[in-house]
């Protein structure tokens, strides 16, 4: 069964829904439910976060750059 949703909009985004409706000939359910696949798209992916680049550099140290033991004394 489809969920139905009521939202409450203010004028700057009442006056957008309305232009969207207007050029794309849509109605605003399908604008609604479009937009939601668009943010979901733009979102970071739902994976674990990881630092990009770790353990690729000609060190061969996995954690060079995360692990504060290889850090001791740098910079001085």
């Amino acid at each position: 069964m489809p969920r139905i949703i009521h939202a409450r909009l203010d004028s700057r985004t009442e006056k957008l829904l309305l232009d969207l409706e207007r050029r794309l000939g849509w109605n605003d359910s399908k604008i609604i439910r479009e937009g939601i696949k668009v943010l979901d798209s733009l979102l970071v992916s739902r994976g674990p976060r990881r630092i990009h680049g770790l353990g690729r550099f000609r060190s061969g140290i996995p954690d060079l750059g995360s692990n504060k033991a290889h850090l001791e004394g740098f910079g001085r």
